[in-house]
């Protein structure tokens, strides 16, 4: 069997390896359990094709390991390597907890992560609970807050939460901490399951800032992986081709917020459709500008096309999203009515 001589031709995998190895099993273990499963199995992989390597490369490889350690000014921390440091000297239940604070919704405290809950959906919580245990929640968060969370219960409760504030003294810290429990059994963990976004939603999301060539070949593996699921996708989906869909006022306020370089030549590359769609809702004279800046141009990169699309796109959806612009599939139910 050939043995390894020459260092420069090593692979970081093969480096890893060697240097796994090198440790010993006891500390080789303690390392690869920082591992997940891909680097692990390509460690793996390369460990049983490694072959002898000369003691020359060992000792160089050691170090060079020991030189980039003690050089190294800086630590990467991730929420995985926290949570296997912290079981390894605390017990489970503390770890979840604490690991819950750090996942859950922002904000350093759980009166902090209440602020960021839809007030809708915290006041339908809050209602099922005792007046006083509301009013302790409703002092603890924005007065702003309070008064959006006590505006959407009964009447009659509310009035009941807004007598026990008046009359509250300062809250034991006992009587704080099992509020706090409450919230984090009964409520935060429900909103967990519940706040997880549908994952064709997500991934439909992840179709549209795909490049159009790189969105066109996973759409084909995936319909023939299941076609129910690109069907789906394909629905929830927002194209530059649906910007055909936008009423001419939902057009006006689109040309007027979209990045004025970006413009032209996402409509470059546009069908002649679409290119009639823009100028149709332009001033006379903006219209004639805008094709000449199209036509002086000259040839220009699909790439470049697709991202300015892409842009154009994300516009539309931040306006819909502050209601600025209603976005339609083109579907009947979809259809309005003027």
């Amino acid at each position: 069997m050939q043995v390894r001589e020459d260092y420069r031709a090593l692979s970081g995998a093969e480096k890893a390896a060697i240097l796994l190895l090198a440790l010993g099993e006891e500390q080789a273990a303690r390392i690869m359990e920082f591992m997940d499963d891909e680097e692990i199995l390509q460690i793996s992989q390369t460990m049983a094709s490694l072959g002898k390597v000369s003691s020359n490369v060992v000792e160089r490889l050691l170090s060079e390991f020991s030189e980039s350690i003690s050089s190294a000014n800086t630590l990467v921390g991730t929420v995985e390597t926290t949570e296997k440091l912290l079981e390894k000297v605390l017990g489970k239940d503390r770890v979840a907890a604490i690991m819950e604070e750090i996942r859950g919704p922002a904000g350093r405290t759980m009166w902090d992560k209440l602020g960021n809950v839809n007030e809708e959906m915290l006041a339908n919580f809050l209602q099922k609970e005792y007046p006083q245990t509301v009013a302790v929640v409703l002092t603890k968060i924005s007065p702003e807050h309070a008064a959006n969370v006590l505006g959407l219960m009964p009447e009659g409760f509310t009035m009941e939460v807004m007598m026990r504030m008046l009359r509250m003294e300062a809250v034991q810290k006992d009587i704080l901490e099992d509020v706090e429990k409450i919230l984090r059994t009964e409520f935060m963990s429900s909103l967990a399951r519940t706040d997880r976004r549908d994952a064709h939603e997500l991934m439909a999301d992840i179709f549209n800032h795909f490049e159009r060539s790189t969105e066109s070949k996973f759409m084909e593996a995936l319909e023939e992986r299941s076609k129910e699921s690109a069907e789906k996708i394909r629905k929830l989906m927002f194209t530059f081709e649906d910007l055909q869909n936008l009423d001419p006022s939902g057009i006006q306020t689109l040309i007027r917020s979209a990045d004025k370089e970006k413009l032209p030549i996402a409509l470059k590359g546009a069908t002649p459709e679409m290119q009639d769609l823009f100028f149709s809702n332009m001033s006379e004279r903006a219209a004639k500008m805008l094709k000449e800046d199209i036509a002086a141009m000259g040839p220009v990169r699909l790439r470049d096309v697709e991202e300015a699309q892409t842009s154009l796109v994300a516009t539309a959806k931040d306006l819909s999203e502050r209601g600025e612009i209603t976005i339609s599939s083109g579907e009947a139910e979809d259809e309005l009515i003027y």
